[in-house]
């Protein structure tokens, strides 16, 4: 492993990493003396000397595996990826363009699709790796207004727990974390009484904070985690 200040240190690769939750899990991992590879379809305002940042758009195949190519590498392994890339839309569903749906279902589905499946081809020849999706409450909830986007992350939990299994003989887990709502770009558009709304349904009845997903996605990526696998944790008691 690579070392920084003498200790060794994980080599974690995080998804939409240049605004909001992506942005904070790359700044709490850095914190904590990793080695942090980003990317989202624009740059990344975050300089650090152990952090990379790469453009790419998470549907292009052929862009992912070059960047692939390239953290194989630089740091000879993947230990964790956090596919934290999304798009979402507020739409009836009689009023959603297919190119609306195609982006979603595109971005949150196929690109967690192909980023599980590069990584882990770098993960299993060293038997380990940790691999957290990030799906939403919209699912359990049902959203009105989020029919396509609730279909996308549905299909991101379905899809954890079958690879879940198809991965465990190579040391790989597979988890996912449903965040509540969290005031980033993403529900920007969303009306506050909808927001507020969807709180009242939970059982602990107040907004998301970063630091309630880094503490999921830290207890899934410990290596004393190497016994849970195809779990999907919704926050605020939904």
């Amino acid at each position: 492993m690579k070392e920084i200040d003498g200790k060794n240190s994980r080599v974690l690769l995080i998804t939409g990493s240049s605004k909001g939750i992506g942005r904070h899990l790359v700044e709490h991992y850095v914190a904590n003396g990793d080695l942090v590879v980003g990317c989202s379809r624009g740059p990344s305002s975050f300089k650090h000397a152990h952090y990379h940042h790469f453009e790419v758009d998470v549907t292009n195949e052929d862009a992912v595996k070059r960047m692939f190519a390239e953290i194989s590498s630089k740091y000879g392994r993947l230990d964790v990826l956090v596919n934290n890339a999304g798009v979402a839309s507020m739409n009836h569903m009689l009023l959603t363009p297919v190119s609306v749906a195609r982006n979603i279902l595109e971005t949150n589905f196929l690109g967690t699709f192909l980023f599980c499946r590069e990584a882990s081809k770098l993960m299993k020849h060293r038997k380990f790796g940790r691999i957290v999706n990030l799906t939403s409450v919209a699912v359990p909830l049902k959203v009105e207004g989020e029919s396509v986007y609730a279909a996308s992350k549905a299909a991101i939990i379905n899809f954890t727990q079958i690879i879940a299994r198809e991965l465990s003989s190579f040391g790989i887990t597979v988890n996912a974390v449903g965040p509540t709502p969290i005031h980033t770009a993403l529900i920007k558009g969303v009306p506050d009484d909808k927001i507020q709304k969807l709180i009242r349904r939970q059982a602990i009845q107040r907004p998301g904070d970063m630091k309630d997903i880094s503490n999921v996605v830290d207890f899934f990526i410990q290596p004393e985690s190497d016994f849970i696998t195809g779990q999907v944790i919704f926050l605020g008691g939904v």
